[in-house]
């Protein structure tokens, strides 16, 4: 990535372990260990003070399905009103396992929850296609709630909390106007927009004395607050999960927060050095924790969670991530958990084909979630 320049940069990696590792010699428990990483990775987030546990509005309610279902909205302290979905067995009492269903970013900024979920009536055709291809044409997260689960799909920064183009000066949209807001050709204009756009946003948050994963994990977490307060809700048996940018999601909110009891990551596990010699023009702006890999590699950002329950799912053909260092982030992390001793709560599997979470993934992380959150 780097030309000339990219031995040196590879050679600015610790030699060694990184700085905050577990697998250091000098690690001798779990407790110390996570005091210190942990303090040393929120340091780095920055995360911003996005107020509490939100004040949650139901917009409709559905019955369709075998599921019952609301559309919720939230308004955070900065932007557009946050769009969710909530999905649960219809007619079933008492407290559910739940599940924090976190959607892809694929390049379309445009969708949100929509990418994982439905809702009755007409879906927009490139929702259609975008599951087919990804998801083996499965809205899983309405899968998951009619096997049992409470799950919640949330919008956040850039989804339906997006920047819309009045609200910057004219050089940054160049007269670009929303007319038809559902059109193909006005979706594909906005996804390509927001695109050229990061570089900018990332700037500006580095200058705010925040970073892009920070928000991320903030917005997620006060989803998560919502979720875990419902009275239908086991907040002891609550997971998340995600394909791409979901997987991306699911290292720092179940790395960073223990109400998070099984976690699944799909699609987004490698190591810095991957990201750094061989991947970074793939990846988006929301990926990047400066300074972190002196002190943690990306998996063991996940490996935080260690003891908890952890499943990871790779597929060779990936074209975000290299097969070599998608081995060695396991690798990684089944060390972590090693000198744990808590190798039996870790689980990563390789399927054939490219970037997606089909139905067979899907099995997996399904019954992953039923040994444990049921």
């Amino acid at each position: 990535m780097l030309g000339s320049y990219g031995t040196w940069a590879a050679g600015l990696l610790p030699a060694e372990l990184p700085a905050l590792s577990f697998r250091q010699e000098r690690f001798k428990t779990l407790r110390s260990w996570k005091l210190k990483a942990r303090t040393r990775a929120l340091e780095l987030l920055a995360q911003p003070d996005l107020g509490g546990a939100p004040n949650v509005r139901v917009d409709r309610r559905h019955f369709w399905d075998g599921l019952q279902i609301e559309e919720l909205s939230w308004q955070l302290p900065c932007g557009p009103r946050t769009r969710a979905v909530f999905l649960k067995p219809a007619n079933v009492k008492g407290r559910l396992p739940a599940v924090l269903a976190l959607h892809d970013h694929g390049g379309w900024k445009y969708f949100g929850w929509r990418k994982i979920a439905r809702l009755p009536g007409r879906q927009h055709p490139l929702l259609r296609g975008h599951q087919a291809s990804y998801y083996g044409g499965m809205a899983w997260a309405n899968a998951l709630a009619r096997r049992g689960y409470a799950v919640l799909v949330n919008d956040t920064f850039l989804g339906s909390r997006r920047i819309r183009y009045q609200e910057v000066p004219e050089i940054l949209h160049g007269g670009k106007r929303e007319r038809n807001p559902e059109g193909r050709r006005e979706i594909a204009e906005y996804n390509q927009w927001s695109s050229d756009q990061e570089t900018v946003v990332a700037k500006s948050l580095f200058c705010a004395g925040t970073t892009w994963p920070g928000v991320y994990l903030t917005e997620d977490q006060r989803a998560l607050d919502y979720l875990c307060a419902r009275p239908d809700v086991d907040p002891e048996r609550v997971g998340c999960g995600g394909l791409s940018g979901g997987g991306l999601r699911t290292v720092f909110l179940a790395g960073l927060d223990e109400r998070i009891r099984a976690a699944v990551c799909v699609g987004f596990m490698s190591t810095w050095r991957d990201f750094l010699l061989h991947k970074s023009f793939t990846h988006t702006w929301m990926t990047y924790l400066p300074l972190a890999p002196r002190d943690l590699d990306f998996p063991e950002i996940l490996g935080l969670r260690v003891p908890l329950p952890t499943l990871v799912l790779n597929t060779w053909q990936d074209s975000l991530s290299t097969s070599k260092e998608m081995k060695e982030a396991d690798r990684i992390l089944g060390a972590v958990y090693a000198k744990a001793k808590a190798l039996d709560r870790y689980q990563c599997s390789f399927y054939q084909g490219g970037h997606k979470f089909d139905l067979p993934m899907q099995a997996e992380a399904f019954a992953f979630w039923d040994r444990w959150l049921k």
